[in-house]
C-alpha cells in the first residue's frame, strides 16, 4: 500500500461515522450505539495516523523521531478493546455480567497500552522508520518488548473475536448470522496480517531479511480486514434500517385506499402544506394517519352502526377471521358515510351534532344519540341501508339505530386497524356490497362470498 491507501479507509470509516452520529448524540447512554461509533472512530484513525505521511508529519509535530510507532500500537490495542466490548454489548444478557466483561477487556488493554508507551521511552530508536519500524527494531532492547506485546495483543483480540462471533453465529440464523460470519472472515484477514508480521520479526530475530512481508504484505491484509468487519458489524443494522423503511413504505402505500376515500370529506384537503420529496417516510405515514382521522372525525355524524353490525356479521358468515370482520365492518361503515355526508352537502347533520355538543350534559345523553335521532328524522339524510330509509317498508314499530362508537379512531372493540380498513376498501366484497347499498337506498342483506378472500 502506498502511502495515499491508507487514508481511503480512513475517509469510508469517518464518513459511517458522520451518518452514525446524530444516533449518538441523542442516545448517548446506549451502550451499543457508543461501542459501533467507537470501533468506527478508532479504525479511521488507525488508519490515518498509520499513513506514511502522517507517521512523518507527527514525528516533525513532537519533535520524537518514531513518536508515532506507540501511538499506532496504542490505537490498535484501543480498537481491539472495542471490537470485543462491542461484541459483548451486542450479544447483551444481563447487564450487570455484560458491564463487567466490558470493563475487563477495556481495563486489559488499558494496561498493555501504559506498558507500550513505557517500553518505548525505555528503549532506544534514533533513525526514523517510516514503514519497517517493526522488522528495523525488532532486536533492539525494550523496542523489540514493546512490537511482541502489541502483536500479542492483537492476536488475543483476534482469536478471542472468532471464538465469540463463532459460537455466537452457530446460535443464530439470519442476517445477524450472516454479519458475524463476516466479521469472522475480517478477523481471520488480521490473523493472517498478524502471522506475516510475526513471521517478519522472528526471521530478523534469525539473521534472515522478510521485510516486505510486513511492510508491503501485512498493511494489505489489515486493510482488508478492518474493513471486511466494519461490514459485518453494519450488515444486519444496514439489512434491519432497509427492512423497516421498506416496512414503513408499504405502510404508506397500503393507506391510500382509505386516504383517498377519505379526502374529498377532510376538512383540510387543498389547505394542508405539500411535503418535500426528501421528506422522511415515517412523517409521510404520520401524516396520512392524520389526514384520514381527519375525514373519519367530520364523518362522525354520519357513522351508522346498524350497518357496521351488519357488515361485521356478513364477514364473518363469508369466511373472514375476526381481525378483518372489524376492518371490513368499519371500512364499510365509512364508505356509506361517505356517500351520506355527499348526499348532505349543506351538513345539516353536522350543524345540528354541533349546536347538541354538551347540550345533554346532564341527562345522560349525549352528541352521538342526538345526532343518532337526526339520521332518522325524516329532514336528515338517511344512513345506507337503514330501517328508516324512504323507500323501504315502514316498519310496524321503529327502533332507534345504536349510538355510533365513542370516537371516529377507536371503535366498539379497540383502535381501528387503518391499514386493514385500506386493503378492505379495494378488495372485499362486502365493503362493495356497502357501497351498493348506499348508492340503492333501500335495506338489504349483504350477500356472502363462497371464497376465503380477506383483507390482510
Amino acid at each position: 500500500m502506498d502511502g495515499s491507501s491508507y487514508y481511503l479507509p480512513a475517509v469510508a470509516m469517518t464518513a459511517v461515522l458522520a451518518v452514525k452520529g446524530p444516533s449518538l448524540l441523542r442516545s448517548w447512554r446506549d451502550p451499543l450505539l457508543r461501542s459501533v461509533c467507537s470501533v468506527l472512530a478508532l479504525t479511521a484513525l488507525v488508519f490515518f495516523f498509520a499513513a506514511p505521511p502522517t507517521i512523518a508529519e507527527v514525528n516533525d509535530i513532537l519533535g520524537v523521531t518514531n513518536v508515532s510507532a506507540p501511538l499506532v500500537y496504542c490505537l490498535l490495542s484501543a480498537f481491539s478493546a472495542a471490537c470485543l466490548v462491542l461484541i459483548v454489548n451486542w450479544r447483551g444478557g444481563p447487564p450487570e455480567l455484560t458491564r463487567r466483561m466490558s470493563r475487563r477487556w477495556i481495563s486489559g488493554y488499558g494496561v498493555v497500552i501504559v506498558a507500550l508507551v513505557v517500553l518505548f521511552a525505555l528503549g532506544d530508536a534514533p533513525v526514523e522508520r517510516l514503514r519497517d519500524f517493526d522488522t528495523y527494531y525488532a532486536r533492539e532492547p525494550y523496542v523489540r518488548e514493546m512490537i511482541v506485546l502489541y502483536l500479542g495483543a492483537l492476536a488475543v483480540a483476534g482469536v478471542a473475536m472468532n471464538v465469540m462471533c463463532g459460537r455466537w453465529a452457530l446460535q443464530v440464523q439470519g442476517r445477524l448470522r450472516a454479519g458475524l460470519l463476516i466479521i469472522v472472515a475480517g478477523h481471520v484477514c488480521n490473523i493472517a496480517y498478524l502471522t506475516t508480521k510475526f513471521t517478519a520479526v522472528v526471521a530478523r530475530w534469525n539473521g534472515g531479511n522478510l521485510d516486505h512481508l510486513s511492510s508491503d504484505v501485512a498493511p494489505g491484509l489489515a486493510a482488508a480486514g478492518a474493513q471486511i468487519s466494519a461490514v459485518g458489524f453494519c450488515f444486519p443494522l444496514a439489512c434491519q434500517r432497509a427492512g423497516d423503511t421498506w416496512s414503513t413504505w408499504s405502510t404508506y402505500r397500503r393507506l391510500g385506499p382509505l386516504w383517498r376515500e377519505l379526502r374529498p370529506v377532510s376538512p383540510y384537503a387543498g389547505r394542508a402544506v405539500r411535503m418535500s420529496w426528501w421528506s422522511p417516510v415515517e412523517l409521510r405515514v404520520t401524516r396520512r394517519q392524520s389526514d384520514i382521522h381527519d375525514g373519519m372525525l367530520s364523518l362522525y355524524p354520519y357513522f351508522d352502526a346498524d350497518l357496521r353490525a351488519r357488515a361485521h356479521d356478513a364477514a364473518l358468515a363469508a369466511g373472514s377471521g375476526p381481525a378483518d370482520a372489524r376492518a371490513e365492518a368499519d371500512a364499510a361503515m365509512v364508505a356509506a358515510a361517505v356517500r351520506a355526508r355527499a348526499a348532505d352537502p349543506e351538513g345539516r347533520l353536522i350543524d345540528f351534532a354541533m349546536t347538541q355538543t354538551g347540550t345533554r350534559a346532564g341527562t345522560g345523553t349525549g352528541v352521538a344519540a342526538e345526532a343518532t335521532a337526526a339520521a332518522n328524522s325524516p329532514r336528515s339524510p338517511q344512513f345506507p341501508g337503514s330501517a328508516s330509509s324512504p323507500d323501504s317498508p315502514a316498519p310496524a314499530a321503529p327502533s332507534p339505530v345504536p349510538p355510533p362508537p365513542a370516537s371516529p379512531a377507536v371503535g366498539v372493540e379497540g383502535p381501528r386497524d387503518l391499514v386493514r380498513m385500506s386493503l378492505a376498501l379495494r378488495r372485499s366484497p362486502v365493503v362493495a356490497a356497502a357501497q351498493g347499498l348506499s348508492a340503492a337506498g333501500p335495506r338489504s342483506e349483504f350477500p356472502e362470498r363462497t371464497g376465503q378472500e380477506g383483507t390482510g
